[in-house]
């Protein structure tokens, strides 16, 4: 395994590129990220499917047009990535390459043409990446992790975040259609009878989540989304309960390659495996019985880079940081956080969950300033709802991108809000609205310079709102203000004021 943790941060500046290459059973991706971060940002990605384990069920060897094209890409990446200006690549292969009796000649091959040195993961560690790289998008996930690749299935336990047991099975597409000549009642019973070896997984999610990994099951997440008219096309965090979705898995596993074509949201590329993830889908859920299905976009790449980090790192919030990153490269006149603790007192007794999606709200406040101020709002609105931070589900995704819309618009009533009256329940939109009410009049008090936000305050009473502001500071009144106080004490059925302390003077 390449270097991890501490020995990485200290050996690498941090800003430099890296790319990660994940050569799988079925799929192999390039992807080249800003820097290491509690919050990667990626540059460039791309996939090619050589399906590299397609013959190893029966020939024991990789799959010869697959290696073909694999060291073909592999040899384009490598030009790319030179071009690029990336500063270390890393190149992880699984267990097509693990298992294949040539397999070792495959990589020999591959270092010869590009210099590329690849590190072929065993099941331990390609199941511990893939429950890190959960842990990197969802730092609390509490249940199992599944992580289907072409070749092989990973099932990792994860307690509030600590990873648990963890196993390696032939359940992938390939090795499955292979094992079992196609035949759809002996590839349930080849399932089961690798699932029935493992007595820790029966009931291990019970009351808990089950987070689905890999191309072929965010597929069929993308299929299921089509077919219920989700308002939010993110893989991410995408949540279903669990049994309907091991009752739309068993749909789809059942179904002629006719038919699956004629469904919208299939991809073309997916329709031979595509119903056998479904099969394995439908089996590990009636065997590990979770409350719920959360979809996790990010895998093994991700699990990697988290791995790379210090652990003081990993402990920091990625949402959060994805946010301040936001704003440090938009934002006008910096100092955002100041408006956490200045819209504080209006939410007296919210929990560490509320807390920070107001903060990341309060990050994300100065987004459209660029924007046409007629469609500040709408476009706001939509780049939060669709933006590729982790950390956040797809509720609190609307949650933030109503903020910022009432920030700019100063209502809920507008048909640009329809995705997120689908997500959200009538509490968190009401909260959602009077935070981007409070965010609108901090902005319209100082003009987006927070500094000036430091010797003002919102006192929240029985009846009344009262904006406090120092005694130097009547340039800061206008019509504008007093619209905004009013409307914020409205949200909170309260009346609204505005009172000077006398003695108190501006900062900034």
């Amino acid at each position: 395994m390449p270097a991890q943790g501490d020995t990485y941060a200290q050996a690498h500046p941090a800003d430099e590129r890296l790319a990660v290459i994940d050569v799988g059973s079925n799929s192999m991706r390039v992807v080249v990220y800003e820097s290491l971060s509690r919050s990667p940002i990626g540059l460039f990605n791309e996939k090619v499917l050589p399906s590299l384990g397609k013959t190893i069920e029966k020939t024991g060897r990789l799959n010869p047009d697959g290696v073909k094209l694999a060291l073909e890409n592999l040899v384009r990446f490598r030009r790319l990535l030179t071009a690029m200006k990336v500063d270390r690549v890393d190149v992880l292969a699984t267990a097509a390459v693990r298992d294949a009796a040539d397999g070792a000649d495959f990589v020999r091959e591959i270092t010869a043409r590009t210099g590329f040195l690849v590190s072929v993961l065993s099941g331990e560690d390609e199941a511990r990446l893939a429950a890190m790289g959960v842990l990197s998008g969802a730092p609390n996930a509490d249940g199992i992790v599944g992580d289907l690749g072409g070749g092989s299935l990973e099932l990792v336990g994860l307690d509030k975040g600590v990873i648990g047991a963890q196993a390696t099975t032939p359940l992938g597409p390939l090795r499955l259609s292979e094992a079992t000549d196609g035949k759809p009642g002996s590839m349930a019973k080849y399932v089961d009878q690798h699932l029935n070896r493992l007595p820790w997984l029966a009931g291990a999610a019970k009351g808990r989540s089950f987070y689905p990994v890999g191309g072929a099951w965010r597929a069929l997440a993308k299929l299921h989304m089509e077919q219920v008219n989700h308002p939010l096309h993110i893989i991410h965090q995408y949540t279903v309960d669990a049994g309907q979705m091991a009752e739309f898995a068993g749909l789809v596993a059942r179904q002629s390659r006719s038919s699956l074509e004629k469904m919208p949201g299939i991809s073309r590329r997916r329709i031979d495996t595509l119903p056998l993830a479904a099969l394995v889908l439908e089996r590990v859920l009636k065997a590990v019985t979770p409350w719920k299905v959360a979809f996790s976009a990010f895998g093994l790449r991700e699990g990697h880079l988290h791995d790379l980090l210090s652990p003081e790192e990993r402990r920091r919030d990625p949402l959060v940081i994805a946010c301040q990153a936001v704003a440090t490269r938009i934002g006008r006149f910096g100092n955002a956080e100041i408006l956490t603790g200045w819209t504080a007192p209006l939410f007296a007794g919210e929990d560490e969950s509320a807390k920070r999606l107001r903060q990341a709200a309060c990050l994300l406040s100065d987004l459209g300033w660029a924007e046409h101020p007629d469609y500040r709002a709408e476009h706001a609105f939509l780049r939060i709802l669709r933006m590729p931070f982790a950390g956040a589900d797809h509720a609190e995704r609307a949650f933030l991108a109503t903020a910022i819309f009432v920030r700019y618009a100063g209502t809920l009533d507008s048909p640009a809000l329809a995705p997120a009256r689908g997500l959200l329940k009538e509490g968190p939109l009401q909260r959602a609205y009077i935070l981007g009410l409070a965010l609108r009049l901090g902005h319209t008090l100082t003009g987006g310079a927070a500094l000036l936000l430091q010797r003002t305050g919102l006192r929240l009473g029985q009846e009344k709102l009262t904006l406090v502001l120092p005694e130097d500071a009547e340039m800061l009144l206008g019509d504008a203000v007093q619209r905004r106080v009013e409307a914020l004490a409205k949200a909170l059925n309260r009346g609204g004021e505005i009172k000077v302390q006398p003695g108190a003077r501006l900062a900034g």
